[in-house]
């Protein structure tokens, strides 16, 4: 029995049951993943990062590091003349995106203030927020009192398909400052659709960016955010320069990749489940026969 960990659980209780303290909900979060880890053989997880976390928790079962792959054949090229006629957005404005579940712990009232500071640079920057969620009243409100209502669109939930590939295209640079990402699925489609990325880089998004050509690093402050952002969007030939790169460097995350290593890890248990006379061994003739010779194979 394999499970799968891709849900930080112990930054994302507190932001859900507010009534109870911080260090009890962090201690009820690992409890529960040990006591879900005794009854398995294996975790999967997305990166590094959650690696470390649940060997932190006392978790003796094996940790595999298998990050979740894209369908790079489902992208197409957005349109983002498309996407502001359909959201009446003027064109000709830099533009920053952000795409996800618009929650507390994704930290998008820091990129308000960065957008805050930056207007003082660029007065028509904006920023499409695009996806619902809790925070979504209360991100509203600190727009307003920022008096961001001209340099924030919040868009909402847009379908899987075009109208998000055309949202992904219509920003100059996507941006994200998650700090409890456990890999940052998000940060891959902006790059698959060679849209430029600054992002801080913590806990899991960074085995996704550390390395990647595609991407403008920044620390966890809004000057540092800023200046970066600031840069990429007053220079054109370095947008065009880390599009090219972001298309080449997420070829290795592509579904394909990822699943072949998700076949792999299968089938090593199964095989030391073998040897070891274990339950497993109807498993890997199931396995088998599903993959069929030529997987099995390799």
């Amino acid at each position: 029995m394999i499970e799968t960990y891709h849900t930080f659980f112990e930054e994302y209780f507190h932001h859900y049951l507010p009534l109870l303290p911080d260090a009890w909900l962090r201690l009820a979060a690992r409890a529960l993943s040990r006591r879900l880890g005794k009854r398995l053989d294996a975790f999967i997880v997305p990166s590094r990062a959650v690696e470390q976390a649940l060997h932190r928790y006392g978790i003796r079962i094996p940790v595999h590091i298998i990050p979740t792959g894209l369908d790079l054949a489902e992208f197409t090229p957005g349109d983002k003349r498309r996407f502001c006629q359909r959201h009446k957005l003027a064109t000709h404005r830099p533009t920053l995106v952000y795409v996800g579940r618009v929650a507390h712990e994704k930290n998008i009232g820091f990129l308000l203030d960065v957008v805050d500071r930056l207007r003082q640079e660029l007065p028509e920057v904006l920023l499409v927020i695009a996806g619902e969620g809790p925070a979504s009243g209360a991100l509203q409100r600190r727009a307003t009192q920022l008096r961001l209502t001209d340099n924030v669109a919040f868009v909402g939930y847009l379908p899987r398909g075009q109208p998000l590939w055309d949202c992904y295209a219509a920003g100059d640079a996507f941006v994200f400052a998650s700090k409890t990402e456990t890999q940052g699925l998000v940060l891959l489609e902006a790059l698959a659709l060679g849209v430029p990325v600054v992002s801080t880089a913590e806990f899991g998004s960074c085995d996704v960016l550390k390395g990647c050509g595609g991407t403008l690093l920044a620390q966890s402050n809004v000057a540092d955010f800023t200046a970066q952002a600031l840069r990429l969007l007053r220079d054109p030939e370095l947008r065009r320069f880390l599009s090219e790169q972001a298309r080449t460097d997420v070829l290795h995350w592509s579904i394909e990749h990822t699943t072949a290593k998700l076949v792999a890890y299968y089938a090593s248990l199964i095989e030391d489940s073998e040897s070891a006379g274990g339950p497993l061994a109807d498993a890997a003739v199931a396995l088998g026969k599903v993959l069929g010779p030529d997987v099995s194979e390799q």
